[in-house]
């Protein structure tokens, strides 16, 4: 057996300011498991500070070295053989970056596994639903948007205060609903009250998005009847007890589940069932992931969910390599590819040698 991580900086072709952040450049992190001649590739996206209960970047790399690849190695011995990708969910600890960690990892194992069975993960997760496309902007950025032809919804980043008259007038240039994110930014129910009035007067609001801090419950259950639009959680969401809390209290209509966030693919689809037995709409989101890790993705919620989720390519700007995913007949269709991953740093190494 053979575990190699890289780190990969990119740089966003369009940015994207939120309430707290400014996403300029991100890094992304490639796990490859090679084990009796079959290889598989698992992706997490990191950001670079922790906030709002996510880890930051150094907390994730650390999660890897010292609990999640060693765990894994005590197991591959014990057993003479690797465990099933869908075991590694139960790898995780208490930690905040522990989900991000095992994420990669089982990721890394559902690609080599699909390899090995020679199946194409359509074959073992069938497409129920052409789940639409989401795109993301911000209103808080005086930048150029991304294009957005072709998408169901946009997420516009957003905080409290009035949007400005320019970024009013690019709403208004919309032909699909705006769901507002907040982030976690907002204080009050008027702050974010007034500014769906706002949108509203030019585009179709479908949704408000975390407006709240992280397991605020209370008050976005006192939000939701007033709204007239749905109430969607993002931060807030990361376990089976949090969809509990908020069908408890109707503090929402919708949830977005990001796989590295609730530690993993797994973890994904087992929130997605529940919110869906509970009455909630889902959706699938992401952190600046590569093409192969939005691949992944795409099949997750091409079997699961109706919503539009965040499924395309990040628009990044290369440095050294003109592609940066591969084509494959097996598993999710893509690979991260060797000329990108020859362009990024190798963190750690793995073989049999060091175990």
């Amino acid at each position: 057996m053979r575990a190699t991580l890289w780190r990969q900086e990119i740089e966003l072709r369009h940015s994207v300011r939120t309430s707290y952040e400014h996403h300029q450049r991100r890094t992304r992190l490639y796990l490859r498991i090679e084990h009796d001649g079959a290889s598989g590739f698992g992706e997490v996206a990191p950001q670079p500070t922790a906030l709002h209960g996510d880890p930051g970047l150094e907390d994730v790399l650390d999660e890897v070295r010292r609990f999640v690849l060693p765990q894994f190695v005590d197991v591959v011995r014990r057993e003479r053989g690797l465990p099933s990708w869908s075991r590694v969910a139960r790898f995780a600890g208490p930690r905040r970056a522990s989900g991000f960690a095992v994420a990669l990892l089982e990721m890394a194992l559902l690609d080599r596994e699909l390899e090995v069975t020679g199946e194409r993960v359509e074959e073992r997760w069938v497409p129920h639903f052409a789940t639409p496309r989401q795109a993301t902007v911000s209103l808080l950025d005086d930048g150029p948007w991304p294009l957005v032809e072709g998408v169901a919804r946009v997420r516009a980043k957003t905080a409290p205060g009035p949007p400005s008259h320019s970024a009013l007038e690019r709403l208004a240039a919309l032909r699909v609903p705006v769901l507002l994110d907040f982030n976690c930014s907002a204080t009050s129910d008027t702050q974010v009250l007034e500014q769906v009035h706002l949108v509203a007067e030019v585009a179709e609001v479908a949704a408000v998005e975390q407006p709240f801090a992280v397991g605020n419950v209370v008050d976005l259950a006192r939000l939701a009847p007033q709204l007239e639009t749905g109430l969607s959680v993002d931060e807030g969401v990361r376990s089976t007890r949090d969809v509990g809390q908020l069908v408890r209290y109707g503090a929402a209509t919708m949830i977005c589940v990001k796989p590295a966030r609730v530690g993993g693919l797994a973890n994904a689809r087992t929130l997605i069932a529940r919110a869906h037995d509970a009455g909630l709409g889902a959706y699938v989101g992401g952190f600046f992931e590569s093409p192969y890790a939005r691949r992944v993705h795409q099949a997750l919620a091409f079997n699961t969910v109706d919503e539009p989720s965040d499924l395309d390519a990040v628009a990044v700007v290369l440095e050294g390599y003109d592609h940066e995913v591969d084509s494959i007949e097996l598993a999710f269709g893509l690979r991260p590819s060797a000329v990108m991953l020859e362009c990024a740093t190798v963190v750690l190494t793995l073989d049999e040698s060091t175990i």
